[in-house]
């Protein structure tokens, strides 16, 4: 929807509604939806919805990876379910979907349209999607424990930080781990969850292929 600006000034002029006015309805300033108006800066996806849904306009949601396509009259979301009221005066729910991932197949840049997705209420900062987790090696007797099966949200562009549950690869194997990241006597370690599992080092040739946001259990 590259003219989208063009079609909420013009229907902005329709409803009689102002710059002002609509700020205050969507919590911003005026100065921002002059900016976005004027097409000065792109608004995050959460905004221009808000904005869409103002002057009754459907919202856009967006597809993974990252492109929009048309889907009977609508767009499919990979989404994020915030209820904003519009012009009309109904609610609209805003939702993202992720694909779920098979663990052999992250290194693949597209994802197939067969892919089976899961909605979510986390708005991803990079490429988000679902892994199903396999194996014992995060289930703790207490505290903290994900449990094999258990569907783990994972985003790329989140900073891997001691504490943080990453998905990442060891330079000198292929094998891709779901661990957490802590820190000892000044080193990393990649630390299985289960006791009865070894930790491994972390190094600058580690490789973070993302950080899980978000636990599900799907019956």
């Amino acid at each position: 929807m590259d003219n989208w600006t063009d079609l909420v000034k013009a229907r902005m002029r329709e409803l009689k509604l102002t710059q002002e006015k609509l700020a205050e309805r969507i919590g911003v300033t005026q100065g921002a939806v002059g900016h976005w108006l004027r097409g000065g800066r792109e608004p995050k996806l959460r905004v221009l919805n808000q904005i869409l849904v103002e002057v009754g306009f459907p919202p856009l949601q967006m597809v993974y990876p990252h492109q929009l396509r048309e889907n009977s009259g609508a767009y499919e979301a990979i989404g994020f379910p915030t209820a904003v009221t519009g012009a009309d005066g109904q609610r609209h729910e805003l939702y993202f979907r992720y694909p779920i991932l098979d663990w052999d197949c992250l290194d693949e840049a597209q994802v197939p349209e067969t892919c089976e997705r899961q909605s979510s209420d986390y708005a991803a900062q990079g490429r988000g999607f679902w892994l199903r987790v396999e194996g014992e090696a995060m289930t703790a007797p207490v505290g903290l424990s994900v449990p094999q099966g258990m569907l783990i949200l994972v985003d790329t562009e989140v900073a891997a930080e001691p504490g943080k549950l990453l998905i990442a690869r060891s330079a000198d194997s292929t094998a891709t781990v779901f661990r957490q990241l802590i820190e000892e006597g000044g080193q990393r370690y990649l630390k299985p969850l289960n006791p009865t599992y070894p930790k491994a080092l972390f190094t600058e040739q580690t490789e973070v292929l993302g950080v899980v946001v978000q636990a599900l259990v799907k019956f």
